[in-house]
């Protein structure tokens, strides 16, 4: 579909459009600025379509945290629709976007399918919007994304000073446009420059993030795990870590989970599916309790292995997308720049 452009004050009417078809959850500002996704209750309030990403991840709406999978040994593969209308998520940028090179690989690819993920993913709305603004956490481009969607969006808004530029990608997001094609306008090429200029600038913001931190670009991170499984970087990093997982969680890409029965009163058994944590101890035991990873050092090397080394070798992406939510969560202060920009540096030191 051609780009169109929405009016500022059409937006609770496209608002309410969505709202008749799907449960809307939009990004909503706080107090301290903070952005957190809400869902929308008949009216928009503090609503926000640019700025930056929100503290939640997309990932909770497609992988959740918690996940009846088996109830009473039903048959597995059963998978219901789910109730209700569809989910419509108002506002993502591409650090949440593109973790979905990784969600999906995960997921949807290989011999062992999940279908509840596949499920949510199938039947959701997702409008993206540009990043108009840096914050100091931002550093994708780093990891060789871009500040504004590239992909895995049905609908794209541009906030711009009046309005918005909409343009569908996908059959579902260019269906809906149609049917509410009423509310749009014609773009002009003013419109245009104005997006582009907003783009320019939100992406100086995250390039001075980067030359602020000194970081490598990704074309550096190659074999950087494995060059250095024996750093002292590791252990330096840990010592303030306190295992809490907050790095795991809030992470886009990070989707490790574990399975547990639960016995009822009735004596049948629920079986969920529950988010997960390298960076617990537990995590790499296995029977008889042998641990390959009993040392907090060790599983802070794996998280970051996983994300730089494994990944690029199986599927070509990093599992990281540059959001720095790891960076703001984390109460060690852990900085996964700082991290990066030393194994880089200790890997050009031993080829010298």
């Amino acid at each position: 579909m051609e780009q169109k452009f929405l009016k500022k004050g059409n937006l609770e009417k496209f608002v309410n459009a969505i709202a008749e078809v799907y449960d809307l959850y939009y990004i909503q500002k706080g107090k301290g600025d903070k952005l957190h996704i809400v869902k929308y209750l008949n009216e928009l309030k503090n609503p926000v379509i640019g700025e930056v990403r929100p503290l939640e991840p997309l990932k909770n709406f497609f992988f959740y945290a918690r996940e009846k999978v088996v109830g009473g040994y039903e048959k597995s593969g059963e998978v219901k629709d789910i109730e209700g209308k569809p989910l419509c998520i108002l506002g993502m940028k591409n650090c949440d976007l593109s973790a979905f090179d990784i969600l999906d690989y995960v997921f949807t690819q290989g011999d062992f399918k999940d279908p509840f993920y596949i499920r949510n993913r199938g039947c959701n709305l997702i409008i993206a919007a540009d990043c108009t603004k840096a914050i100091d956490t931002c550093f994708c481009h780093a990891l060789g994304r871009k500040h504004y969607p590239e992909g895995y969006y049905d609908i794209l808004m541009s906030e711009l000073h009046d309005g918005y530029l909409v343009e569908g990608k996908t059959e579902k997001g260019n269906k809906f446009l149609d049917k509410n094609e009423a509310l749009l306008n014609k773009t002009t090429q003013k419109h245009i420059e104005e997006r582009d200029h907003i783009r320019k600038h939100a992406g100086i913001g995250v390039e001075e993030n980067i030359r602020e931190h000194k970081m490598p670009q990704y074309t550096e991170y190659k074999d950087i795990i494995k060059e250095n499984l024996e750093s002292e970087i590791w252990k330096r990093e840990a010592e303030t870590c306190v295992e809490c997982g907050s790095c795991n969680v809030i992470c886009p890409t990070c989707h490790c989970f574990y399975l547990v029965d639960v016995s009822q009163k009735d004596d049948k058994e629920l079986r969920y599916k529950i988010w997960d944590s390298c960076m617990y101890k537990r995590f790499a035991r296995v029977a008889g309790g042998a641990n390959p990873r009993s040392r907090l050092w060790m599983r802070l090397r794996n998280r970051f292995e996983k994300k730089f080394d494994f990944f690029p070798e199986i599927n070509g992406y990093y599992a990281c997308t540059g959001c720095g939510r790891c960076i703001s969560g984390c109460p060690a202060k852990i900085d996964i720049r700082r991290v990066l920009k030393d194994l880089v540096a200790e890997k050009k030191a031993k080829v010298k």
